[in-house]
Order: structure tokens, then C-alpha cells, then sequence
């Protein structure tokens, strides 16, 4: 199972990590802060300070269209925020 799915790279992210030094990253609805924190200091080897998780659910979205009203739903995931301890960093631009 794979616990990180992808980086969020927003402008509000970027600002977090550039200020406060953290990251935030789409992760598996299942995975608790523990399997996060082992993940990303697996994956990045970094030491993690604390970790906060969001979920979001799935909502539902309604259009008015000429052709009558179309019905969609947007897929819920879960969200993890990571503080990263003092001097290390995570650079998602590397492998470009």
C-alpha cells in the first residue's frame, strides 16, 4: 500500500514551506499519522516534528447547462501537513 500519493503544491504549500518549513502532502484515507511520518522519512530522509491530518469528503456539484442540469461528484482525500525539523528541507523540483 502506498501511503503518499502526491506533493500539494499550491501557492499558500509553497508559501508554508518557504516560512514555516512545512509540507503538505494527498495521502491514503486509511494511513494514520504514525505510517505517515515513517513514509516521508523514508521516502525523503528527513526528520518529521508533528504531523496534522485533514480529511475531505466527497462532494457533490450541480451545473446549470443548456442541456439540462448535469450532476458530478468530486472525490474526497485525505490531506497531511508536515513540520519538518529545524535545517531540513524537501526539494519536489530535483528530478525536473
Amino acid at each position: 500500500m502506498s501511503i503518499l500519493i502526491k506533493p500539494i503544491i499550491t501557492e499558500k504549500a509553497t508559501s508554508d514551506s518557504e516560512l514555516f518549513n512545512r509540507y503538505a502532502f494527498v495521502v491514503d484515507k486509511k494511513a494514520n499519522k504514525l505510517e505517515i511520518r515513517n513514509a516521508i522519512e523514508e521516502v525523503y530522509g528527513v526528520a518529521i516534528e508533528s504531523v496534522k491530518t485533514m480529511n475531505y469528503p466527497m462532494q457533490r456539484k450541480s451545473k446549470y447547462t443548456k442541456n439540462g442540469v448535469v450532476q458530478a461528484k468530486v472525490g474526497g482525500y485525505k490531506k497531511a501537513i508536515v513540520q519538518l525539523a529545524e535545517g531540513d528541507n524537501i526539494d519536489f523540483y530535483s528530478n525536473i
